[in-house]
């Protein structure tokens, strides 16, 4: 049968019918409650072209959506109509639901193929995009989410916008359902189109102002540091860590940049704090305690609820807060849950290639966390009766339960070595019995940022903990990287969209971490390489940089990203990358730039460093006396008994370069520097001035 469009959408033309037929060809399972008698999708639209799971997902929705494109605003543009823009990603809760109420609803599809161009936009793939519209939204409405809904004029203006809306009137206390919206809107733009492109017209104007740069000013010192301190002191949560507020968000209290406030100044109540949230976390629902890796953010101030779809990004950044806490204090709890998040990833979200997948699902069966959740008399079948009673204890696992009648399991304080044993036994039985469920969704998009960061959290924990598979995952994420996402020079996000800032400074930062854990000047070249790119391409004349390179699509507004949130900004990564790649080669212009990006954000840092918490790390290291450590071993010889003394070390103000003698070296600083008596021979510099070398272990220690 000829593929056929939603009710009341446009005829395909018969060359795009024939590409759609063949996409559906290759395809044997199909999203959407519309199917043929004979399996087959009743309703097909220009998502199936494209490769982005979330896009396939509203491929056969009755909904004629069309992907972000300059086709699309001109269909706009012949037909007189607005533009409905709908945005979120593969595993979004209530990206789902609406689908479901909605946009899988024959009667609110014939509205909007009827009256709009209805465009759908996967925000993993082009966060420009999402940032832009998520402003306007934020403006509109004082909230944000996903998934978002905006209506725009051809011109790709926002008139109005918001984020979930039910389907009918009046349906989860909504006065106004989606079907509604759409009529009033669809009247206000035919009815009154010169009220709505003045109102579209002011909130582009508001949106471009707002996503400015700011002036350079001073850059940050200790003042800006310890204001940061203050600020984190009056919002933590004494009782269960983190920021005093529900939902709760890891990312929400810097403690990264806590452990460099403690190391800098000695206060052991930045310590306090760090560990306090480490440990809590840890413990916490939040955190999956029979697979390990950690949930999106918890429903709750205490870390036990969960929204239960687990992202790549927030299990990378939160694996090197566990890695540089297990330095920091030498808790073993913490290198226990660096390398249970990282055994996770590599079992459940690594690629065949060794890159990294981008999410899980909150939801499976059609329901949020079901996968993930337990009863006491699940826990007996699993284990038996005996210890079964005693998981339940152990996870407080109660009759009641604790979410929609399970449970989420957590623990109550780090486990002694007796209960320790007995999870290391009963966790495999429970992960197969698990396993056995309905599965959530993979996202099975490889992006280079977030890959970037997933290669920093391998590299650092395989440095710290003598990891060499560790070492060997990251070196596999960034080959295929460098091979796969870079082309004449020019890195993609995904295979087919262009990259951004983040992703030249995500990558750039595991590539650098890869470099110092292993010592191969490959990975450096090619950091130095995304660096020049972003100088070139994206830098900002005032400081800093863009979201988009200059030859980019012409958007609302060219966004200089302000904000670190549950991710960092590529501008708070590429800063503190700069200052190691100017320690590391001892090039006075990678410092400069890091200089400038500081510059460009000092008034934000000075006036709400909570709002680039990430930057503050490069800050910190700008004033730090920044430390550089050379280890020079004899041909076929090792640096591991020198290695092994700097492994522990919480040391955030230190590059390491390694060095084979012989070698051509990838620094000015490993030049001319010989393995004293034929042995491996550690150099300890502070702006290339250094120290006399030692090659014993102990004579390390006391340098250090």
């Amino acid at each position: 049968m000829p593929i056929e469009p939603g009710p009341g959408a446009q005829p395909f033309s018969e060359e795009l019918g024939a590409q759609l037929e063949r996409a559906v060809a290759q395809r044997t399972a199909f999203r959407t409650r519309h199917l043929r008698d004979d399996g087959a999708p009743r309703f097909t639209n220009r998502l199936a072209l494209e490769t982005s799971p979330y896009l396939l997902q509203h491929a056969h929705n009755p909904v004629d959506w069309r992907p972000w494109g300059e086709k699309a605003f001109a269909e706009a543009r012949a037909l007189g109509r607005p533009v409905f823009l709908s945005v979120g990603y593969a595993t979004c809760h209530w990206c789902h639901v609406m689908e479901e109420e909605s946009f899988e609803d024959p009667e609110i599809a014939r509205l909007l193929n009827e009256k709009f161009v209805a465009i759908k936009v996967d925000r993993e793939e082009r966060p420009d995009v999402d940032a832009i519209y998520m402003q306007a939204v934020q403006m509109l409405t004082q909230h944000g989410g996903w998934p978002m809904s905006v209506f725009l004029t051809p011109e790709a203006k926002p008139f109005f916008g918001g984020t979930y809306f039910p389907a009918h009137d009046g349906q989860r206390g909504a006065r106004f359902g989606f079907r509604s919206v759409l009529v009033e809107l669809d009247r206000i733009y035919r009815e009154e189109r010169g009220r709505a492109e003045k109102s579209a017209e002011e909130i582009a104007q508001a949106v471009r102002q707002s996503l400015s740069p700011d002036s350079p000013t001073g850059p940050p010192d200790e003042a800006v540091l310890d204001n940061a301190l203050g600020y984190y002191a009056q919002v933590f949560d004494p009782d269960c860590g983190g920021v005093r507020r529900a939902p709760k968000f890891p990312s929400s209290l810097n403690l990264r940049f806590l452990l460099r406030c403690w190391k800098r100044t000695g206060d052991p109540q930045a310590l306090r704090m760090a560990e306090h949230s480490l440990t809590k976390m840890a413990l916490g629902g939040i955190y999956d305690q029979v697979g390990g890796g950690f949930h999106r953010y918890s429903t709750d101030a205490k870390w036990l609820v969960p929204h239960f779809e687990k992202m790549l990004y927030d299990n990378a950044l939160l694996t090197v807060a566990y890695v540089e806490g297990w330095q920091a204090t030498q808790n073993a709890f913490y290198r226990t849950i660096a390398c249970e998040v990282l055994d996770s990833i590599a079992r459940e979200m690594t690629d065949a290639s060794g890159a990294f997948y981008s999410a899980t699902d909150a939801d499976s069966e059609g329901e949020e966390g079901t996968f993930f959740v337990w009863t006491p008399q699940q826990l007996r079948e699993a284990l038996g009766d005996e210890d079964g009673v005693r998981a339940a204890l152990l996870f407080d696992a109660t009759e009641a339960g604790n979410f929609e009648g399970k449970n989420v399991l957590s623990l109550a304080q780090i486990p002694d070595a007796e209960a320790r044993a007995f999870l290391e036994r009963i966790r495999p039985k429970l992960y197969q019995a698990r396993k056995r469920r309905p599965p959530p969704l993979t996202d099975t998009k490889v992006l280079t940022s977030w890959n970037g960061l997933m290669i920093s959290a391998f590299a650092r924990a395989g440095l710290a903990f003598a990891r060499q598979d560790y070492l060997e995952r990251a070196a596999r994420a960034a080959d295929h990287l460098l091979t796969n996402h870079l082309s004449d020079g020019v890195l993609r996000r995904t295979g087919r969209h262009a990259g951004l800032l983040e992703d030249h400074a995500f990558l750039a930062a595991g590539l650098v971490d890869l470099y110092e854990a292993s010592g191969e000047a490959r990975w450096l070249d090619a950091a130095r390489a995304l660096h020049d790119a972003l100088e070139q391409r994206f830098a900002d004349p005032q400081g800093g940089f863009f979201r988009t390179p200059a030859q980019h699509e012409a958007l609302l507004a060219r966004e200089k990203p302000a904000y670190d949130g549950a991710e960092p900004t590529g501008n708070s990564v590429a800063a503190l990358t700069l200052l190691r790649l100017g320690e590391i080669t001892g090039e006075a212009q990678y410092r400069a730039q890091a200089e400038a990006v500081l510059k460009s954000f000092g008034a934000l840092l000075a006036s709400a460093p909570a709002a680039l918490g990430e930057m503050l790390l490069a800050a910190d290291f700008a004033v730090a006396q920044a430390r550089e450590v050379v280890l020079v071993r004899p041909q076929g010889g090792s640096d591991a008994a020198l290695l092994d003394v700097l492994r522990p070390r919480f040391a955030p103000a230190q590059v390491l370069i390694r060095h084979q003698e012989g070698a051509k070296p990838s620094t000015p600083l490993a030049q001319d520097r010989p393995a004293e008596q034929g042995k491996a021979t550690a150099y300890l510099c502070v702006r290339g001035a250094c120290q006399l070398p030692v090659t014993a272990p102990d004579a390390l220690s006391k340098l250090l």
